[in-house]
């Protein structure tokens, strides 16, 4: 079993934050992988649905959601819904891998899970319960990269909505939840939930103890219990928790704030490809907010340090570019090839320079049409797909 070595996610609450729940998520990815930014309408799909290896039943209407995927999976990295539900998965290894818990069957992938949760689900705890039901029911497991099959591992998630955040940690069918109602939070490829237990699969602690994982004695501690650490490792962790306690102290913390934490590249928090193995292929970030719209940032690139996020705003009449969908095969879809062209220039810091202020400018602009808009949206329903075009235009 492979040691973690990517994936970070973070979410910040009021009353640290100005509007709602600040959730932001890079996917790190192995690095001849191209991840694309999809739009999914609501749908009432009948009969089965087929996923990344296996089918699972319909369960009626879908919500529509946005996707930041890997192009050649059914699931994804993270995503939100029409309803203001974000989450994101992190890759997490335990020492519980035999039989139904064996990550390497095919059965289905964290992303899966996640992307089944966003489509099915209208609030955080929803999509929680969403999740857990269908991992009980078909189990989690399965080669999660196109060219490497010994990747492969068990999940856990944040699951956020505009009030309450949850910590999902899995290992194989068992889980456990710890709710988050305010400060901040962030995950890293490791189990953080020891104690604060406030939800958990039936008969988790009967099955520790059947495994030969717990004698018992003593307060259940899921992180000792399934990965036999007494505290979260990992550098990036640490670095993430530092980062967000600093730029949380001012108590107005905002999405470009979540734009550094996840641009940092010295913590190793965004993964440039200049290293062997994962690059981050994709972030987001997304502002969610019950007296106003949410707003879902995306760079539909690679390296946030050397992308732009550009804004989604579910809509009645919500459309995306063609530009960040990949068309077919393995083929990358335009913007990603545009912009990995571009950083390999010799003027790219003069490139950068520019985008940084396009994204800086949209930012504000935004702000003012988010202050101003009521009921009506139709002027935010192209709103990504603009933002997307005009970089393509500027790498042209």
């Amino acid at each position: 079993m492979m040691n973690p070595t990517s994936c970070d996610t973070f979410v910040v609450l009021p009353p640290l934050t100005k509007n709602g729940i600040i959730f932001g998520k890079n996917s790190d990815r192995p690095g001849d992988e191209v991840q694309e930014v999809i739009y999914v309408p609501a749908a009432d799909i009948p009969g089965s649905i087929k996923c990344t290896y296996i089918e699972v039943e319909s369960a009626g209407p879908t919500k529509a959601v946005i996707l930041s995927k890997p192009n050649w999976m059914w699931g994804a990295e993270m995503g939100a819904n029409e309803c203001g539900v974000v989450i994101g998965n992190e890759a997490v290894w335990t020492n519980d891998n035999d039989g139904d818990h064996d990550p390497s069957v095919k059965r289905l992938l964290g992303m899966d899970l996640l992307r089944l949760g966003l489509e099915r689900s209208s609030s955080a705890t929803e999509a929680l319960e969403v999740i857990t039901q269908l991992l009980e029911k078909y189990g989690q497991g399965g080669p999660c990269s196109k060219s490497d099959p010994t990747l492969v591992y068990h999940n856990s998630f944040i699951i956020a909505d505009a009030t309450t955040a949850w910590v999902l940690e899995t290992s194989g069918k068992h889980w456990v939840a710890e709710q988050i109602t305010s400060g901040f939070r962030n995950i890293s490829n490791a189990l953080t939930i020891t104690t604060k237990i406030d939800r958990h699969s039936s008969g988790i602690q009967e099955y520790a103890k059947s495994k030969g994982l717990w004698n018992g004695q003593g307060e259940f501690n899921f992180r000792l219990v399934f990965s036999g650490e007494t505290k979260p490792y990992g550098s990036r962790f640490i670095a993430g928790e530092k980062l967000l306690e600093k730029l949380t102290a001012p108590g107005n913390f905002k999405e470009v704030d979540m734009f550094k934490i996840l641009r940092d590249t010295e913590s190793g928090i965004c993964m440039t490809g200049d290293g062997p193995g994962c690059v981050t292929q994709g972030s987001q970030v997304s502002v969610i907010s019950n007296n106003r719209p949410s707003v879902h940032w995306f760079t539909a690139t690679p390296d946030p340090s050397k992308s732009v996020f550009k804004p989604f705003v579910f809509t009645s009449g919500s459309v995306i570019s063609k530009h960040t969908i990949c068309a077919s095969g393995d083929v990358p879809h335009t913007l990603y090839s545009l912009q990995s062209s571009a950083m390999k220039k010799s003027n790219r810091e003069d490139v950068l320079e520019l985008l940084r202020n396009m994204e800086a400018e949209c930012v504000q602009e935004l702000e003012l049409v988010i202050e101003r808009v009521k009921d009506d949206l139709s002027e935010l329903d192209e709103l990504l797909k603009d933002c997307v075009e005009t970089e393509v235009k500027f790498y042209r």
